[in-house]
């Protein structure tokens, strides 16, 4: 049976700023580890009713299957072997906030209706926007980032996605750091409110991500780690997952950029990602956003089926991971 999950109609008041140094956060972290353990798991069980969940769940992005916010991804995912669907928020562009149809309530209960039906969890909710638009200097953030809160809290959802994208990536604009640290400490401060967790994924190198993560100090801002930012930057992913540790990492997407599927790309080599999860004690949802094959990008089924089949044989309950 679903948990439920209080949902807001009005936007809570604006949260001051607050300084944290790494010793409160790291007080705060464990306040949170032992009062409220549900309240920040990292498995995200998502909004479906299921059994226990195992270790490891396998999900997908509703964007990069070619249905954004449409009800045909949950049939489409489970066609395509997945546990859950990666949501998303929806398009940016210019507007104040993203062009999001789940704000109203009748259609959150159809894709509740369809999740349960096809058995098929909503792992997360993705604000892919913040991809191509600035986190940093987009005068409405606080705008979006409630909407998404409340969208999430809406389908019983515990993790959101926020990747900051090449407009306010801090290896490119370390400028861009106070107002990003700003305004992620005031969207970590609304997220613990709201119960739900904001995993950002930035381009920096694992140790410098933990610095950031220490100097927003909320224990509802985490890392949502993606392979394909270790791999573009000739980092070693084992390496990255051990600096960031299983306090740090809510979800992960396992993921690659495009060019080839994860089975056919020796730079990721998930039974040793799949052997160092297990020796760091961390469990939760592996989504996967691309790794296409170059010589057929659009084909859904030669792609994200083979990525997902795949990920399923090296995490699945039985496997024991070598490497």
């Amino acid at each position: 049976m679903q948990t439920p999950v209080p949902s807001h109609t009005k936007s809570s008041p604006s949260i001051p700023f607050e300084n944290c140094n790494r010793r409160s956060f790291l007080r705060r972290l464990v306040w949170a580890a032992a009062s409220s353990a549900a309240l920040f798991d990292p498995l995200a069980r998502g909004s479906a009713p299921a059994e226990p969940a195992p270790r490891y769940r396998i999900g997908v992005c509703d964007w990069m299957i070619l249905q954004r916010q449409r009800i045909r991804a949950f049939s489409l995912a489970a066609e395509l072997g997945a546990d859950g669907v990666e949501v998303d928020m929806g398009p940016l562009g210019s507007r104040e906030t993203f062009e999001n149809a789940l704000a109203q309530p009748e259609v959150r209960t159809r894709f509740l209706e369809a999740a349960r039906q096809h058995n098929v969890a909503i792992c997360s909710v993705a604000m892919s926007g913040f991809y191509a638009q600035s986190f940093a200097e987009r005068p409405t953030v606080p705008r979006m980032i409630e909407d998404a809160i409340q969208t999430a809290v809406g389908l019983g959802v515990r993790v959101l996605f926020l990747p900051l994208g090449i407009p306010s990536d801090l290896m490119q604009h370390p400028e861009l750091r106070p107002a990003v640290v700003q305004r992620l400490r005031q969207a970590g401060r609304r997220a613990e409110q709201a119960r739900v967790v904001i995993g950002v994924e930035t381009s920096l190198p694992a140790a410098e991500e933990v610095r950031l993560l220490h100097e927003i100090g909320s224990p509802a801002v985490r890392s949502y780690f993606n392979f394909a930012q270790a791999v573009k930057h000739g980092r070693d992913i084992v390496g990255e997952l051990r600096t960031l540790g299983r306090e740090h990492l809510v979800q992960i997407h396992a993921t690659n950029e495009d060019g080839l599927r994860l089975p056919e790309d020796p730079k990721v080599d998930l039974p040793k990602i799949r052997k160092t999860l297990d020796a760091m004690g961390w469990s939760g949802w592996l989504v996967v956003e691309r790794s296409r094959d170059a010589r057929n990008p659009r084909d859904l089924r030669h792609n994200f089926a083979t990525n997902i089949v795949y990920l399923k044989k090296v995490f699945g309950p039985t496997n024991t991971a070598t490497g």
